[in-house]
């Protein structure tokens, strides 16, 4: 197994920023957006553009959420392994609001449609967006494609992307696996 370092932490504050000043030109000030972070993942890319928005481009009444999709998935039944379901935090109303979903890495698109399922749940968005760090654009199972991307990948699909987080691997990376 090697791994390449495709992105280490530098540029990926870079891409932070770059994604923030996107989401800041089309949603203002956010008085009619939230963003919710597609859990297990998203959340941490969720939790540091919102950190990032708030502290050093001064958003006010920013609303952040998690979103968990594992019920919600094609898949869920097909494994051997028993799923265990992250948390839902929507402490917020969603009806007619505008929706930025946020996700690590865009493969299939299948996560980013259980996400369109689940969020029905909360109320009817007047639109949903989708922001990806990393796009594997040759991977698609679905027509799903980012709204705001940091870095597009062409992975062969036998080729993994990991993002590690310093909030949870201990390091900003990330890595083109191969096996």
């Amino acid at each position: 197994m090697s791994q390449k370092v495709l992105l280490n932490a530098k540029t990926i504050n870079i891409i932070l920023h770059r994604l923030a000043c996107q989401l800041i030109e089309n949603h203002n000030d956010f008085s009619n957006t939230v963003i919710i972070g597609i859990q297990p993942r998203g959340k941490y890319l969720a939790k540091r553009l919102a950190k990032m928005l708030i502290e050093e481009y001064k958003i006010k009444n920013l609303q952040l959420g998690q979103l968990d999709i594992t019920f919600y998935r094609d898949d869920f039944r097909r494994g051997e392994k028993t799923l265990e379901a992250n948390t839902t935090e929507i402490d917020f109303i969603i009806e007619n609001k505008k929706v930025v979903f946020v996700d690590d890495v865009l493969y299939t698109g299948r996560s980013i449609r259980a996400a369109l399922t689940a969020i029905q749940s909360f109320g009817r968005p007047n639109e949903i967006e989708l922001l990806t760090l990393i796009d594997r654009r040759f991977s698609r199972h679905l027509p799903i494609q980012p709204n705001y991307r940091g870095r597009q990948v062409d992975a062969i699909n036998e080729e993994k992307v990991k993002v590690n987080w310093k909030e949870n691997e201990g390091e900003d990376a990330v890595y083109l696996i191969n096996n």
